[in-house]
């Protein structure tokens, strides 16, 4: 059992938790998820690790409550434990010297995954810049930890009440307006904002890393439900990803495939996905 170690609301609907799971933050690295379940007959769902501690053995995760699952893992407290915590899956992140600056997107909670990414990044000596997307200024999250590990943050805000008023593409475009040398770009969040982002520093070559969520089960590529199209060919992205290169992943196709189970995902019951049982 993996225990509930903190709690923390950090905005509306938006929660991060610290797991006890010391052979998961063992062999955790940046970029990488794991995949939980509330009980044993809850569905799996796949977080993007947040943090992690070798020392103290633990995983940050932070979720937003959106269907039957993230809200039975919202009404868990301090204490409770998870039935199950399997990780770390998936590649890590490739941490290496760029010739320019890393910058990593974050759009809502997808600014969570982006800290340890940004703190690799710099402790391999780039510069680090990190363009934090929320809708309004009170739900943005990870702030003070992200301003540890960056030379510079750009928040933008859908309304305008923080920062730059529009999308993280504007920002983006600010960077490459001023004349910054970009290495590579590292977006996180939904994937229509990801998708924006590619679009964006497509043309210009600027390297473009994205990291997908899309449905999955066993995390083990066997299931084949987290199949996405990247750059012609097939791809799993719990095995081959879930980082892949922005300007080759058939957005379209996943966005179709995301939308395919939404009304099952609100459903206020029990499910068990049965992707894969072949049933």
């Amino acid at each position: 059992m993996f225990k509930i170690l903190s709690k923390e609301e950090l905005s509306p609907n938006v929660y991060a938790y610290q797991i006890d799971a010391p052979r998961v933050a063992r062999k955790a690295q940046p970029g990488q998820f794991i995949i939980l379940r509330t009980n044993e007959e809850g569905e799996r769902i796949p977080l993007t690790i947040a943090d992690f501690d070798r020392e103290k053995g633990t995983i940050l995760i932070v979720f937003q409550v959106i269907g039957a699952t993230t809200m039975k893992l919202a009404a868990m407290q301090v204490g409770d434990s998870l039935a199950d915590f399997v990780g770390p899956l998936g590649r890590p992140s490739v941490i290496q010297k760029l010739d320019g600056a890393m910058v990593v997107v974050g759009g809502g909670i997808g600014v969570a995954p982006t800290y340890p990414i940004a703190r690799a990044m710099k402790e391999a000596g780039n510069k680090v810049i990190a363009i934090m997307g929320a809708k309004t200024k009170d739900i943005l999250i990870m702030e003070d930890q992200m301003k540890q590990v960056t030379d510079e943050i750009l928040v933008t805000t859908d309304d305008g009440s923080r920062g730059i008023k529009g999308f993280v593409t504007y920002a983006v475009q600010a960077l490459v307006d001023r004349g910054e040398k970009i290495g590579q770009i590292t977006a996180i969040g939904p994937v229509i904002m990801m998708k924006s982002v590619a679009d964006a520093t497509r043309e210009s070559g600027i390297p473009t890393v994205v990291s997908l969520n899309p449905i999955m089960v066993d995390g083990t590529g066997m299931c084949g439900g987290c199949r996405v199209t990247v750059g012609g060919e097939t791809k799993f992205a719990c095995v081959d990803g879930p980082e892949f290169d922005g300007h080759a992943v058939d957005f379209k196709g996943l966005m179709s495939r995301q939308r395919m189970y939404r009304d099952l995902e609100a459903e206020e019951k029990d499910h068990v996905c049965r992707i894969g049982l072949g049933r």
